[in-house]
């Protein structure tokens, strides 16, 4: 939660985390007491709903788009959503004529008026791809590099062109084939090389499309060194908050200079936030919110295109790299209190067999440095059931998994009314917590919640009882709630 921007929405999680059972002791805490805390969201890893005035200086960010021949009055189509053949063919635009539009790091798209670098990358995941002049563009790479790499003229309406790094314009053929073969240069009347492009969604407002579209001098003067300060953990004790959950992103291992495009700074930015908390007897927990490749496909996990990208191996060791690297700077930090390995695996694009393993290997490094450190395991969000975890023998000692509870972003919760949803927390939730505590085995914590749902028609008292609701019974938690 934001606590600086979203004020009802901190309102209430803090009330959230100031009333619980204070019945089990967590270790490393003060007292007999659990986790009562707060999440620094929005701060280290950008989620753009949670200030979205960070993005109103980028005209368009990583975006999906439909591209049509003017000449032709046709839809570029990956046949098959990719892995095969392109075509100029389709009257209407769905799913296969849709491209996802990487902007190659600091190459700016709100201005497009001259040429720029992009990559386009189909619904199944392969790259358009077109070596050299006079080639007929297929959807059949992998992974991109030069083939892959197209520059985009930009009239001032929605028109382009495309062409290659050589200069040479792709042209959509009357064979309805897109080939790398238009003689010279063409004007904005309607030709064979002019097309019509239409962003038909950009909904990723996170750590890539904000750096990649200020740039990094930019990026580097916004928003990070003024929206948590010392003051907010002052703030935070004197409210009776003992815990922050810090999420970071998988580019603080190479601060200060990470890979483009992201920015420098989230490293002594974490450094201030342990003294900070330090200072006023509260606990952190470093949260891994993003990992390399995406483990979820999201803004808050820096996803670049939507795509998740995570479980390939290479992405998995750089993880564990990472997590070496946070539990060896902080693991003997008097503010430490656990290690978080990942946020919110997506259950449909991360298999068990492959998280588990990632799990066990993210403990046995934080074991390396520290015997007490709590290591923290999230959940898959989908389609999971968080018992997999539980019998997943991923540590013996100080291990907690992390539950997120939201009555949203699932057509399950979308015709609920009042009672309903007060129901399923009573009925469902309390009924998941007690069996996990009673499992003699890890932890259990609500690192995330809020107090919104589906219905569209509730009074102050709803929200109140729904509120209530929850918090009755995410007390129960056996390490805490955010």
């Amino acid at each position: 939660m934001d606590i600086v921007f979203s004020k009802w929405v901190f309102a209430f999680s803090l009330s959230c985390c100031l009333i619980f059972s204070i019945a089990l002791s967590v270790e490393g805490l003060h007292g007999n007491s659990k986790v009562r805390g707060v999440n620094l969201g929005g701060w280290l890893v950008i989620e753009g709903w949670i200030k979205p005035s960070l993005f109103d200086g980028i005209r368009n960010g990583d975006m999906l788009v439909q591209i049509k021949s003017v000449t032709l009055e046709k839809y570029v189509c990956a046949e098959s959503g990719g892995g095969t053949d392109v075509s100029v063919t389709r009257d209407v635009a769905s799913s296969w004529e849709t491209f996802s539009v990487r902007c190659l790091p600091n190459l700016f798209l709100f201005n497009l008026v001259s040429a720029y670098e992009f990559q386009f990358r189909t619904s199944q995941g392969q790259f358009l791809t077109c070596d050299g002049e006079g080639c007929v563009v297929s959807a059949t790479a992998k992974s991109p590099s030069t083939p892959e790499t197209f520059e985009i003229e930009r009239n001032n309406d929605s028109r382009v062109h495309i062409k290659l790094k050589s200069g040479t314009y792709l042209q959509a053929t009357l064979g309805n084939q897109l080939t790398s073969d238009y003689p010279g240069m063409p004007g904005w009347d309607d030709n064979a090389a002019t097309f019509e492009m239409a962003i038909v969604a950009n909904n990723l407002h996170g750590d890539y499309q904000l750096a990649n579209g200020y740039g990094h001098e930019r990026a580097k003067e916004r928003h990070r060194n003024t929206f948590i300060t010392i003051e907010d953990f002052n703030f935070l004790y004197r409210h009776g908050i003992n815990t922050v959950r810090i999420p970071v992103g998988w580019w603080i291992a190479f601060d200060p200079d990470p890979p483009a495009p992201f920015i420098g700074g989230s490293l002594e930015a974490l450094d201030n936030a342990l003294s900070w908390a330090e200072a006023y007897n509260i606990k952190c927990i470093i949260d891994l919110h993003a990992a390399p490749g995406s483990q979820n496909g999201m803004e808050h996990s820096a996803s670049r295109d939507g795509t998740t990208d995570w479980p390939a191996s290479d992405y998995i060791s750089q993880t564990l790299d990472v997590i070496d690297f946070l539990a060896s700077r902080y693991a003997k930090h008097p503010a430490l209190l656990g290690i978080e390995l990942l946020n919110e695996p997506s259950a449909a694009t991360v298999p068990l067999d492959i998280l588990v393993p990632y799990y066990k290997q993210g403990y046995q490094i934080v074991r390396k440095y520290s015997p007490t450190a709590y290591v923290i395991v999230c959940q898959r969000i989908g389609n999971a059931d968080p018992l997999e975890l539980y019998q997943a023998n991923i540590g013996l000692h100080n291990i907690v998994v992390d539950l997120h509870y939201y009555n949203l972003f699932d057509t399950f919760f979308v015709n609920m009314s009042t009672v309903d949803n007060i129901l399923f927390i009573y009925k469902s939730r309390e009924a998941q917590l007690q069996a996990l505590n009673n499992a003699n085995g890890p932890l259990v914590f609500i690192g995330e919640w809020v107090n919104e749902w589906n219905v569209t028609s509730g009074t102050q008292k709803d929200y109140q009882d729904f509120g209530g609701a929850q918090l009755e019974v995410y007390n129960a938690a056996s390490f805490g709630v955010f």
